[in-house]
């Protein structure tokens, strides 16, 4: 059974953990393979501080997928009078439990988070396999990312 949790700074090894286990497959790159240094204290510290919900996805206590939600306040425009916006990072699922509703679970939750939060949009860089998900979410392509346009609900 899949258990979702927001995360807080007491799973800072757990949100570690699932950053780098998903940079390492997205970008190919061995399991053995060393970060940078300053990619590793960056994370740890915008985890740590920055304006950000991440919902850990979990089975048996294992993290099998994560999603985070980094909030973004602009200046104020007329389709966005708040400034209030929010970036969709590392929606990641273990492969072997791809296709089973956890990234669309976790992206659920970040999506009502921001509501919540008065968000009134919500972009993303999406892979070509996580295209198919978002565009059933309600993300549109645009010129520089895809959008989810919160108040048009």
């Amino acid at each position: 059974m899949v258990e979702y949790c927001v995360a807080t700074g007491e799973d800072m090894e757990l949100l570690m953990s699932s950053r780098l286990e998903m940079l390492r497959v997205v970008n190919g790159l061995p399991e053995d393979g060393e970060f940078d240094n300053q990619l590793v204290q960056e994370s740890r510290a915008y985890f740590d501080g920055g304006d950000q919900v991440t919902i850990l996805a979990l089975e048996r206590g294992q993290v099998i997928g994560c999603a985070t939600l980094c909030y973004i306040r602009l200046m104020p425009t007329f389709s966005h009078p708040t400034g209030k916006r929010a970036h969709l990072m590392n929606v990641y699922t273990r492969e072997s439990h791809r296709r089973q509703g956890i990234a669309a679970r976790m992206v659920e939750m970040l999506v009502q988070e921001a509501r919540g939060r008065g968000v009134t949009e919500i972009s993303l860089d999406a892979t070509e396999s996580g295209r198919p998900l978002y565009e059933k979410m309600g993300f549109a392509a645009s010129e520089e990312c895809m959008v989810l346009n919160l108040d048009k609900g």
